[in-house]
Formats: C-alpha cells, sequence, structure tokens
C-alpha cells in the first residue's frame, strides 16, 4: 500500500447487505448507489461479511476468481450474476502485517471468491467493479474480539481503503415467516429503533451486549452473524463515532436495512 496522507482517509461503513433480489427492489438499489457517489472513491475495499466465518482469520481471493454463490432455491439469472473486481495482493499484504504484528493469526483461502453479502452491495455502489477488493472472515462471532480486529484494521483507511462490514440489521428468517400480512415485526421495529439510538449515543458497551441490553435482542438476532461486522466497522472507526450518521435505513420484507457511516 502507499504511504498513508490524511486526505486519502476514508470512513468506516456498516451495511445491511439484503439478499440477491435486492436488485429488483425498486427503492434500495438506489440508496446504495447514492451513498456511494457521496463517498471519495475508496483505493480498495476490505471487507468482512456476515456469510464467512472461519478461525482463524482467514484472507480471501487476491485474484479475480468466480463468485461464491452462497444460496439456494433462487431464481437462474441469479446465479448468473458477475463482479469481477480486481483482487487485492497489496492489501492483503497490509492485512497481513497489521494483524500478525499485534499477535493475530492470519490464514490464506486463494480459492475463496466473494460471497453474496459482498458482492450483492458492490454490484449495486460500484457497478463498474474496477476498485480491488479483499474479503476476509470472521475468526469469531465474540463482539469485543471483532471490535479489537477493526482497531487493528483501521490504519488502512489512511492509504485509501474503505472497510466495510456487512451484514443486515435485524435477521430472523424463522420469525419472519411467522409475520402476518407482511407487516414490520414489532420485534425488528423495536431493535432497530434501539440500535439507532445506542449508535447516536455512541454506547459501545449497549452494543457490545446488544443482546441482553436491547428489546427483543435475540429475536432480532437468534445468531448473531449479520450483526457481528458492525463491531469490526466500530472497532475501525475509532475516536470517530461522534461522526456517525444512518445513511438508509427503513426496512426490506421487515428486516432493518439501517447502514452507517463513520467519518
Amino acid at each position: 500500500m502507499s504511504t498513508p496522507t490524511r486526505e486519502e482517509r476514508m470512513p468506516a461503513i456498516y451495511l445491511s447487505h439484503g439478499a440477491p433480489p435486492l436488485a429488483d427492489d425498486p427503492v434500495w438499489p438506489g440508496e446504495l448507489a447514492a451513498w456511494s457517489a457521496d463517498l471519495p472513491r475508496p483505493k480498495a475495499i476490505l471487507i468482512v461479511s456476515a456469510h464467512w466465518e472461519e478461525a482463524p482469520l482467514a484472507l480471501g481471493a487476491t485474484t479475480t476468481i468466480p463468485l461464491v454463490y452462497d444460496f439456494w432455491g433462487f431464481p437462474q439469472h441469479y446465479y448468473e450474476v458477475q463482479y469481477a473486481a480486481p483482487g487485492a495482493p497489496a492489501l492483503a499484504d497490509s492485512v497481513r502485517k497489521l494483524l500478525r504484528g499485534a499477535g493475530t493469526p492470519v490464514q490464506d483461502f486463494p480459492d475463496r471468491g466473494l460471497d453474496h453479502g459482498a458482492y450483492v452491495p458492490l454490484v449495486e455502489m460500484f457497478p463498474a467493479a474496477d476498485i480491488p477488493v479483499l474479503q476476509i472472515s470472521m475468526p469469531t462471532l465474540d463482539p469485543v474480539k471483532l471490535l479489537d480486529i477493526g482497531r487493528k484494521l483501521a490504519p488502512l483507511r489512511d492509504e485509501g481503503v474503505l472497510i466495510m462490514g456487512s451484514g443486515f440489521f435485524t435477521h430472523n428468517l424463522a420469525a419472519l415467516r411467522q409475520a402476518a400480512g407482511g407487516r414490520v415485526p414489532g420485534w425488528s421495529a423495536e431493535f432497530d429503533d434501539w440500535g439507532r439510538r445506542a449508535l447516536e449515543a455512541q454506547d459501545i458497551d449497549a452494543l457490545l451486549d446488544f443482546a441482553h441490553k436491547s428489546p427483543a435482542g435475540q429475536l432480532a438476532h437468534p445468531r448473531t452473524e449479520h450483526f457481528a461486522p458492525l463491531f469490526v466497522t466500530l472497532g475501525a472507526a475509532g475516536d470517530e463515532l461522534g461522526d456517525q450518521r444512518s445513511v438508509i435505513d427503513g426496512f426490506w420484507m421487515g428486516l432493518a436495512k439501517r447502514s452507517i457511516q463513520i467519518g
């Protein structure tokens, strides 16, 4: 990576990534496109997705290889989406140095392409696929440990790297299927409102213990992989939490699509 300059400093973001049918939504793709148009252009993108858990922390492909279509039962055209972004070997080298230097083990998965938690939003935000992208795994779902990983990666922001946590602000598909009439379930709305207020208050302690301190936390996230990437983003944000805003809010099929930018 190049010598850092303060002028290149990128924000850290967390987004709700949706599912492959996001592309057909009349509103959401435009929101993502408008967001990316308002961002400084990244030199590279480092993304951690809810859909890749691997320990020790793993680096995905650093060359352009096929996507991972990690979903089932969708129409065929969703399996024909392409996103041939350049690999980011220099970024991978920087990640290895930062993490190994801080005592975090790192492994390489050179045959692991971008999963839908990565490419679905990237198709809408950076459709030219001309920015190098590196996906890393979540080695744990422990919010405290993920916060620490984000802090170790934070210096990359000064090198023009957009650090992106990709999850879903609420995520309980089983409970969603039981919701009547396509309405937003109470647990989803309550958790979204609580999360918004906790973020605005910069209440990291509450967010770290969201399963117990939030209303309906265990319903909103019966398994926490879709909220967990938020903590990488929060760690990468460092002391800039006061410079935070929700760029996208509202609901999609009953799930909160809240997405935030810090810095």
